[in-house]
């Protein structure tokens, strides 16, 4: 499970990436068209998820 969320969290990492390089008004930390927007939001659920995931692992919260 950990493997496949860290997988997905740097594939969603990859794609949020190119897209802001190449979007005209999305910038690294903030989406600013609508196809950015679910990129965006994609990579941040599973960048939460991916944390939890950490702390729970290590026992903290």
């Amino acid at each position: 499970m950990a493997a496949d969320l860290h997988t997905r969290y740097m594939a969603a990492h990859r794609t949020w990436a190119d897209h802001a390089a190449d979007c005209g008004t999305c910038t690294t930390t903030q989406p600013n068209c609508p196809d950015g927007a679910p990129l965006w939001e994609r990579l941040v659920r599973l960048q939460d998820a991916y944390l939890t995931h950490l702390r729970n692992k290590k026992g903290t919260s």
